[in-house]
């Protein structure tokens, strides 16, 4: 069956997306070409906007439109604690729970030898340096519960206990091997109020 170029173009770009598979994106790309020129602009304009307007804060290294993202401007966090977090989305699962009043570090990533990502690779070195300009007094590590994030929150442990702060993990409401993004937020909650020291 012979397939108009730009529809197979779309739908070969939207399968590449992380859970689409082909028969999705074929859908989404049908979907697309019928909807009115105006919703199709509003898209093309949404996603033109996340590339250009969003860039990493230079503290913390979470989403942001400016230099400092809204959580490290807000002078009503507690500035004692910070989180250390994967990526930005799972900041974002911790933000819904609520529970969680401080700041946060974004890794960019956990340790992962096999696929090359090293201490190098990750926002370690801009941590500790951050470390030692603000007076943190615990710092929680809310890494995935996997064998990449159980490694990276020892190696953090053992970089961070040596400068006398508190290190804590959140507690193991979480399912082994599952990602922090994916939990619901009655569990990342109750994950992070029950942290425990590591």
């Amino acid at each position: 069956m012979q397939i108009a170029e730009p529809l197979l173009v779309a739908i070969e770009e939207l399968s590449k997306l992380p859970s689409i598979g082909k028969k999705t994106a074929q859908r989404l790309a049908l979907y697309l070409l019928k909807s009115n020129g105006e919703q199709f602009e509003s898209l093309v304009k949404a996603l033109e906007d996340l590339k250009a307007k969003i860039k990493f804060c230079e503290r913390c290294f979470n989403l942001s439109e400016e230099q400092l993202c809204i959580i490290c401007k807000n002078e009503k966090r507690d500035k004692s604690k910070i989180c250390i977090v994967e990526e930005a989305s799972d900041v974002i699962a911790i933000e819904k729970t609520h529970e969680y009043s401080g700041l946060y570090h974004v890794l960019g990533g956990v340790l992962s030898p096999l696929t090359g990502v090293t201490p190098d690779s990750l926002k370690i070195k801009e941590f500790l340096k951050r470390l030692e300009k603000e007076k943190a007094k615990e710092i929680i590590l809310a890494l995935n519960p996997d064998t990449e994030g159980e490694a990276t929150a020892l190696y953090l442990s053992k970089l961070i206990k040596p400068l006398r702060i508190k290190v804590t993990r959140i507690a193991r409401g979480l399912p082994i091997g599952g990602d922090l993004e994916f939990a619901d937020e009655a569990t990342i909650g109750r994950a992070i109020l029950n942290r425990g020291d590591f």
